[in-house]
Order: C-alpha cells, then structure tokens, then sequence
C-alpha cells in the first residue's frame, strides 16, 4: 500500500509512534524515524527492517524538535537522502500536570514548544515537498485537544492549539492536493503519565478509574491508534481532511452524571 512512500514520524522511539513507524513497515513505506532516545530508535529500526516485505530499513535522525537546528535537519537530511516526502505524522509530544495556580511558564513553554511550535515548524519546512508528492499529514493530538480536563491546563491548551492548526492547514492545503488530519486519543498505555509524573501507585489507580470514564470501559492501546494514523494516510482516507478522530473507547461523547 506505502511502497514507494517516504513517511516521516517524529517521536518513533516509543509509544504511538513507535507502533506506527511498524505499521508502515509491514507495507512497505521508506521510513524517516527520528526522536531523542538513539539506542530506543535503533531498536524499532531493526524491528521494522525485520518486518518490512522488502527489508527496507529505516533513516534514522536523532533530534530534539524544541531546537530549530535540530528540525531543519530532520528535513534537510530527509530530501538527501529520499529526495522526496509523502506522509508526515507529526507524533512527539509530552505530557506535564498543572493548573493556572501551579503552572510555571517554563512548564508552559516546554509543552507548547513540543506539542504546538515543533510540529508547526517541521510543517512548514515539509510543506513545499508535499505538493511536490501530493502527500498528507496526520498531527497526534489527544481527547484532551476536544475536551477540559482539569489539572492539565497547558497540556489541553497544545492539544487545542493543535487541533486548530490541522484545521486552519487542511484549509490552506486542500487546494494544493495535500489532505491534514488529526488522531485524538483518549488514554492510552504507553508510559506518558508516569514520564508526566505519576507515580506507579497513581497510575494503577488511574488505569481502574479509566474504566469508568471510557464507554468501553477500557484504555486504549497503541496498536489502534496506529492503525487509524496509517488509514487517514492511505487512499482509503482520500476524501477525509480537517478532521480530528477520536480513538478514544468512546470518551468524547461521555458526561458526568
């Protein structure tokens, strides 16, 4: 389905991206893996080599997207080296906890700068070359991008810019042939909390809680947030743009009672 097809995924050393980058692997895709953890992108390299039907193995770009340098490399090292690119999923993000009272602006800053400025920038450099391909792009957003949750304020904030930003681009982009979506997952267990501070006693806690607040009453896993991220790539997907899916077990549509 992807042969032929250069895909670029930024946070592919774990989680969600990691997942996806396996997912084109196994059709065929020409892969651009980047992140900041380079012995955690080796190993979903070779595991994608392993998989793919023609034993393509990955460019493999160790960055960190809140440096400019960083980002023009990734693009800059991508037309080197493919001469072209056809999907960009725009995947790195972190998760922090705060409200308006407990929020530092340097805790503002990190998030914004990952979730909302770093996908900015890498888009714009992609871009022209997306034309060029008739590409498209899919932006990793979340549940907390279409609902208020409390104590993630700068968090909810990104995902909201972000999900803004898919829309005022598929605008922008639509009559140059290039499709932009968004994939809003609910809580899916990747790790992210526990990097976001939780400790393992909250977590667990959270996980019981969660199956409450989702109507299948369960969390999610990557492989089904990959699986939606390669069909709103796909032909499949060639008529759907600005739209932000939820992968959510149902969570979007829930209220309190």
């Amino acid at each position: 389905m992807f042969t032929g097809k250069v895909v670029l995924i930024t946070g592919a050393s774990s989680g969600i991206g990691a997942e996806t980058a396996l997912e084109f692997s196994k059709l065929n895709a020409s892969l651009v893996l980047t992140g900041r953890n380079e012995k955690n992108l080796s190993k979903v390299c070779l595991d994608c080599e392993k998989i793919s039907p023609n034993k393509l193995k990955p460019l493999v770009i160790v960055a960190d997207l809140t440096k400019e340098k960083d980002v023009e490399n990734i693009i800059n090292t991508t037309i080197k080296h493919f001469n072209k690119i056809d999907v960009l999923v725009n995947n790195a993000g972190v998760l922090s906890y705060g409200t308006i009272e407990t929020t530092s602006l340097d805790q503002y800053d990190l998030i914004m700068n990952t979730n909302v400025r770093a996908p900015y920038h890498l888009t714009m450099l992609a871009v022209p070359y997306l034309i060029k391909s008739k590409g498209n792009i899919i932006n990793v957003s979340s549940l907390a991008g279409l609902r208020a949750f409390p104590s993630t304020l700068a968090y909810c904030t990104s995902k909201a810019a972000l999900d803004q930003f898919t829309r005022c681009v598929c605008l922008e982009l639509a009559p140059k042939g290039v499709r932009v979506n968004a994939v809003n997952p609910g809580v899916i267990e990747t790790g992210i909390h526990l990097k976001g501070a939780m400790t393992e006693e909250e977590y667990k806690a959270y996980l019981i809680r969660c199956k409450e607040t989702h109507a299948l009453g369960r969390t999610g896993n990557v492989k089904e947030v990959s699986s939606a991220i390669v069909f709103l790539a796909s032909d499949a997907a060639s008529n759907i743009t600005g739209a932000t899916l939820p992968v959510d077990g149902g969570r979007h549509a829930m209220c309190p009672r």
